[in-house]
């Protein structure tokens, strides 16, 4: 058993930060000193562990324990999932890395790079991760009957999408709360529901994944800077009402 000073020792969590995910419930070590002192156990420990990986991926605090305190949390799947998405960044800073280096080299007049290669590495093309995350959360026969109604119409919808996003973008001059933002939000709903079935829970923990999943964050912002948390905030008051 460990106390809190120990713990922060060990970890590189502030002492602050550990009472403040006890006050929350987020962590509340096992057992306690005669003197009231907090006792941290092994359990808690790999608890904390989890709880680290989920910030270090963007996670509120919020929606951590929300996810960690469902019935059906599976550490050893929430694990997996971690790793992947932590993998989706190495690869795609790398990406960045390399296409850095490439620059250098061309201005230096070591290499010829095509306009394509510029621009590399900025590329949001992981649908088949996002397609695996999908069939892990919602069942391979959701995903499948999704990908049915839209066969045969990617390359329209995907055209409805920016529009939608673009909209969106312009309606950030509104308080999420307005009546404005709203109406745009609803297009956006209606939208997805065209494609799937999302109850409006879902659809703010959608709102959510937009923050926590820098994936989404990067390619929602390029429509315009903190359109992604507008859209969160958005999407949780219209899932509100």
């Amino acid at each position: 058993m460990l106390q809190v000073k120990e713990v922060s020792k060990l970890t590189g969590v502030s002492v602050r930060t550990l009472h403040h995910y006890d006050h929350i419930g987020l962590l509340t070590p096992e057992s306690a000193t005669e003197s009231g002192y907090r006792l941290y156990s092994q359990k808690d420990l790999m608890h904390l562990q989890e709880i680290l990986f989920f910030r270090e991926l963007g996670f509120p605090l919020k929606q951590i324990k929300s996810l960690m305190s469902d019935p059906s949390y599976s550490r050893s799947d929430a694990l997996r999932m971690q790793k992947r998405l932590l993998t989706d960044r190495v690869t795609h800073i790398q990406g960045m890395i390399e296409m850095i280096d490439g620059t250098l080299e061309q201005r230096e007049g070591d290499l010829d790079m095509t306009e394509e290669r510029h621009f590399k590495g900025f590329k949001f093309s992981e649908s088949d991760s996002y397609e695996a995350e999908a069939r892990e959360l919602y069942g391979d026969q959701a995903v499948d009957e999704g990908k049915a109604k839209i066969k045969g119409n990617e390359q329209a919808l995907q055209e409805e999408m920016n529009d939608i996003y673009r909209e969106l973008a312009q309606t950030m001059e509104h308080n999420p709360t307005s009546k404005e933002a709203q109406v745009a939000i609803e297009q956006w709903y209606n939208y997805l529901n065209r494609m799937g079935s999302y109850s409006k829970e879902a659809f703010a923990g959608l709102g959510e994944m937009y923050i926590s999943d820098e994936r989404f964050q990067q390619n929602i912002d390029q429509f315009r800077p903190g359109l992604a948390e507008w859209m969160r905030d958005a999407m949780k008051v219209y899932a509100g009402n």
